[in-house]
């Protein structure tokens, strides 16, 4: 094994070479039908193991990608190779037999007893139950039969909603290139490092946008591009200002590469590795196909010296920031995937909660909390054109959320209230009064900033008391008013035809 490839100790029993191999290309080749023949590209792994790439990147939709690595672990033994895939169940409500269930099958294709690290993807934070899903999974990981757990395509918000509920997160895969700054603009790097979190970024290449290849060439018929990597991250080139911004980017890492005697690809992957809190960059492989070994060796023999950050970091402010947080293209407008939609992935959002309609025209969203079945109330209640939301803690089911992290508890109150609106067929965006109840006025700062943060766009009328708060522990309720509007743009009933074959990148 090569030891010019750099290791990162992403726990203190799990320890990644810096540069994985992401294996979603697989779900690519067999688009279409094809089958590929996985005994042999398994063995395509093995130059990459020699070269000391020894950690490979996957999931359960990556077509038949947790067959491949498994075949090729079988036959090397135990330890030559880290295994981490993915879990992204489909929303919705999820028994603690599904998710065993789940975890299983990526153990068998793996031909593993213990998944190296095994990352979750949650489709709807307006929907509580993907916490259910974490709470099951980490059960399993106490079992043994998860090493690690992991976080795919989340936001810094609701990263810091999960590790404040107790749930031990060692790493959270988000996309992070030259293109896409969401992971530093965000807050997520600061979180990660206060947490001890690792970020594994993919789309570091752009689908190979961020290299040679591209650079000088005309725009490109994006109706016809040859992969689901060049169509995806094609919407990213057009999201960051279009075909001459790109190249007015490709221009500066071009000469920051000669400068340095390495390729484009090599500055780019190098700038991001050196972020903080990033453990490693995610490259895609065709097994068989098509190799970069040695290019990708030379990333560990250079370092981008001042002159050369200072260069691309002033090419990076001519670049259109790509809206909203890390894992937002899967969740809202702008779907910035292979489709433009989420047609290869799901076919539609269920309501977060129950719905019972009332013979005088009512109609009302049920949480499920202890509180509701006890003083006989509903989550939200909707008459025409009006949903008016109760005071809402960060409760789920009989658990506090959010521990006793004031910020944490208040994004979990809104997103419940988000749920109960999309329930009954209305947004966020329909709000027009909040009402905030404080059981201490120290926390007024960090609630207020989430409020900002989550409405700002919005402007609701607001009033935000001091007042006392019943049960242990809770820090802050809110109630909401909503009138809806007639644009259903992003409603939860917004139903999507679905192909048979899943996008693998990201």
């Amino acid at each position: 094994m090569s030891s010019a490839v750099e290791r990162w100790e992403l726990t203190p029993q799990l320890d990644i070479s810096r540069v994985l191999t992401g294996l979603w290309q697989i779900a690519d080749m067999e688009r279409d039908g094809n089958q590929l023949d996985l005994e042999a590209t398994a063995r395509a792994m093995e130059p990459y193991v020699r070269a000391g790439f020894t950690t490979f990147d996957m999931a359960d939709h990556y077509g038949s990608a947790e067959k491949v690595a498994g075949l090729f672990a079988q036959a090397h033994g135990e330890g030559t190779v880290q295994l981490l895939t993915k879990w992204v169940p489909e929303p919705g409500p999820t028994s603690r037999e599904q998710v065993r269930a789940a975890v299983q099958r990526s153990l068998d294709r793996l031909c593993t007893d213990r998944i190296d690290l095994l990352q979750f993807h949650a489709w709807n934070y307006a929907d509580p139950r993907y916490l259910d899903s974490l709470w099951m999974l980490q059960e399993l990981k106490q079992e043994g039969l998860i090493g690690a757990l992991g976080l795919t395509n989340v936001d810094a918000a609701h990263l810091r909603v999960i590790v404040h509920s107790g749930i031990e997160i060692a790493s959270n895969q988000v996309c992070f290139s030259l293109l896409d700054q969401r992971a530093r603009s965000n807050g997520m790097t600061e979180l990660c490092e206060e947490h001890g979190i690792t970020l594994l970024a993919f789309g570091t290449l752009a689908g190979g946008f961020l290299t040679e290849r591209w650079l000088g060439q005309p725009e490109p018929a994006w109706e016809k591009l040859e992969t689901w990597s060049q169509m995806k991250y094609g919407r990213f080139v057009r999201q960051a200002g279009g075909w001459e911004v790109l190249q007015d980017l490709l221009g500066v890492v071009a000469e920051v590469a000669a400068r340095h005697r390495v390729s484009m690809a090599n500055v780019a992957c190098r700038y991001i590795l050196d972020q903080p809190a990033v453990g490693g960059v995610i490259i895609g492989a065709r097994l068989g196909l098509s190799e970069h070994l040695k290019d990708n060796l030379r990333l560990f023999q250079f370092a981008l010296d001042a002159p050369a950050r200072a260069d691309i970091a002033a090419a990076l402010t001519e670049l259109t920031a790509i809206p909203g947080d890390c894992g937002d293209e899967y969740r809202k407008p702008p779907y910035l995937t292979a489709s433009g939609d989420l047609s290869h992935h799901i076919d539609e959002l269920p309501a977060p909660y129950e719905i019972r309609t009332g013979g005088d025209g009512r109609t009302q969203a049920c949480s499920g909390t202890v509180w509701e079945k006890l003083a006989g109330f509903s989550r939200a209640v909707r008459i025409g054109d009006r949903i008016v939301v109760s005071g809402t803690t960060a409760t789920h089911g009989d658990r506090r959320v959010g521990g006793e992290d004031p910020a944490a508890q208040t994004h979990f109150v809104i997103d419940k209230i988000e749920g109960a609106l999309q329930s009954l067929g209305g947004r966020l965006e329909d709000v027009i009064r909040t009402r905030i109840f404080i059981a201490d006025m120290a926390d007024w700062e960090p609630v207020s900033r989430v409020h900002g943060q989550r409405f700002g766009h919005i402007g609701p009328a607001n009033t935000l008391v001091q007042a006392g708060i019943i049960g242990s522990g809770y820090r802050v309720e809110m109630e909401a008013e909503a009138v809806v509007g007639t644009d259903p743009t992003g409603t939860i009933a917004q139903s999507r035809g679905r192909s048979t074959a899943r996008s693998g990148a990201g």
